[in-house]
């Protein structure tokens, strides 16, 4: 089972997290309306200090790659135990940790911004609006205020 923690569970933790993940539209206590991302628990929001900028929440993150590692530790686990012996090809592990670099290069490239900041955890409480799924080539896009509080809008 060691071996296939670094041939198959590692690389699919790390595409699976950077590939796949939850938006969350929030309400911010004492803030803007923002756009929360993660799953479980959101780790990464816009910077309010400048534009362009991200803020990483690092315990939120870790505790959601350490589900996502879970995940594929208890899944392939359960099937080489009980459906099928895995033994992973040479190639298809070289595949696998190409296609998982090539996903991180975009994601790591972003962070390395010099204006983005890395908090040790989230310091602000915030009322979940909405939420939906959103694949990496899908851009963010902020849904409409005034869709989830229309008595606020003006002129009306």
């Amino acid at each position: 089972m060691k071996h296939l923690i670094l041939k198959l569970v590692l690389p699919l933790t790390l595409f699976s997290f950077i590939f796949v993940t939850k938006w969350s539209y929030v309400q911010v206590e004492d803030g803007p309306d923002e756009m929360l991302h993660g799953f479980p628990l959101p780790y990464r929001c816009p910077g309010w200090h400048t534009s362009l900028s991200t803020q990483y929440f690092l315990t939120e993150m870790a505790f959601d790659l350490l589900v996502y590692f879970l995940f594929w530790l208890i899944l392939i686990y359960l099937v080489n135990r009980f459906v099928l012996v895995l033994k992973p090809h040479k190639f298809t592990v070289i595949v696998l940790w190409f296609v998982t670099a090539l996903t991180l290069c975009l994601p790591v490239l972003l962070a390395t911004m010099p204006d983005n900041m890395f908090i040790t955890k989230r310091d602000f409480n915030y009322e979940e609006i909405d939420t939906g799924v959103q694949f990496m080539w899908e851009s963010e896009s902020k849904p409409d205020y005034y869709k989830y509080f229309p008595e606020k809008q003006p002129g009306k």
